[in-house]
């Protein structure tokens, strides 16, 4: 009899274990990188939850980062090295993400997979979330699915192209460092021309 998959202890997102650990042992670290990943690399992305941990001195708390002085919470962002290419303005999105969670969710971002009955249900949540638009919803649904066996009915439809196995699209497929440079190869692959681009980034840029 096959035994059922477990879910990781950690997502290899950043070449730094303790950094990768902590994207599965608290939500809001995941939903913070997830945020952070634009235009900057995978890796300094997903390493940014553990950084802002270390700089607060404390967990991440959506309520106590909610309730910051937005003065106070950007200079820790710009702090060097700074946690984005665009301190500033990633540092008001996540505190935005964070005023979202306290006022839907209670300050528990787990909740907004956990509580979620279907794949649409699920989707349109993180849709509504600051920082995510429909690709990156995509994205994140699939990654709860794919890395993180987070399967409400329908989530592979939610995901649309990224909810497809081996689709080397996005973070959702990457499980090791082989497959990080495959997804890097692909969007090369996608940006000369050599390889088709996922259908809900055509439709973004038509």
């Amino acid at each position: 009899m096959a035994r059922a998959a477990r879910t990781p202890r950690s997502l290899p997102f950043t070449g730094d274990p303790r950094a990768d650990k902590y994207l599965v042992d608290d939500p809001l670290a995941l939903l913070i990188g997830m945020v952070l990943d634009q235009q900057v690399p995978l890796e300094k992305a997903f390493a940014g939850p553990w950084v802002l941990r270390q700089r607060l001195g404390t967990e991440l708390d959506a309520a106590k980062i909610a309730a910051m002085a937005p003065d106070e919470l950007a200079a820790l962002f710009v702090e060097r090295p700074a946690l984005h290419r665009f301190p500033g303005s990633m540092a008001a999105r996540v505190q935005d993400l964070c005023h979202l969670l306290v006022q839907e969710y209670g300050g528990d971002a787990a909740a907004v997979w956990t509580t979620a009955v279907t794949g649409d249900e699920l989707f349109k949540r993180v849709r509504a979330l600051p920082g995510f638009g429909e690709r990156k919803a995509r994205i994140f649904v699939a990654l709860l699915g794919k890395r993180l066996r987070i399967r409400p009915e329908g989530w592979e439809k939610a995901a649309g192209p990224f909810g497809q196995a081996g689709s080397l699209a996005s973070a959702a497929d990457v499980d090791g460092p082989g497959a990080l440079l495959a997804m890097r190869e692909h969007r090369r692959a996608v940006k000369s021309g050599k390889a088709t681009a996922d259908p809900v980034a055509r439709s973004a840029r038509a």
